[in-house]
């Protein structure tokens, strides 16, 4: 009779492990596909740019500066991997687009091109997607990272070596300010 409930007790405790252990994967793996979701938004993004570029060029001859700046933001971008140089090269790039469209103010004729119209609105529609994609992945991130730091579940992924995961976060100080409307 004792060695039933032992056996069972030990059952018991397996089917818990087991299920600890496929819950840790499941959320990693989530995590790893909001990551490609986000991705998938920054391929879209940096599809995009050069089309923007070409576009406003003409229009733009006294802005080289800035459409370098943005080129070679984007390069910096596409290049970088990890979350943390992901994130901070995101961030630059954001900042280099926003001095573009500050840039783009000055010149009403591109303004009412249609080709720049759909561009501009191609580029306003991925980067609510990143935005998207980037909220979701740190949700993901959030539950992962709360599983592997809550008890019981901490000893489970400390034995099959699950780890924290990190945030995709704003780095650019000027992304974290509201925008200024002025009427």
């Amino acid at each position: 009779m004792t060695a039933i409930i032992i056996l069972a007790v030990v059952a018991v405790l397996v089917i818990i492990i087991i299920g600890m252990y496929n819950s840790l994967v499941k959320m990693r793996n989530q995590v790893k596909n909001a990551w490609s979701q986000i991705d998938v938004q920054l391929k879209r993004r940096y599809d995009l740019i050069p089309n923007l570029i070409e576009t406003v060029k003409g229009y733009m001859k006294h802005e080289r500066e800035t459409l370098e700046n943005v080129t070679r933001m984007r390069a910096q971008a596409m290049e970088a991997s990890g979350v943390a140089e992901k994130s901070m090269a995101e961030g630059m790039l954001s900042s280099a687009l926003g001095q573009f469209k500050i840039a783009v103010e000055n010149y009403p004729d591109l303004k009412a091109n249609q080709n720049f119209l759909a561009l501009q609105e191609e580029l306003t529609s991925s980067e609510n997607k990143i935005s998207f994609a980037r909220q979701n992945y740190n949700d993901q991130v959030l539950f992962l990272n709360n599983k592997i730091e809550m008890f019981p579940s901490n000893i489970i992924a400390g034995m099959f070596s699950f780890s924290k995961e990190v945030f995709f976060e704003v780095e650019a100080p000027q992304e974290r300010q509201a925008p200024k409307v002025s009427f």
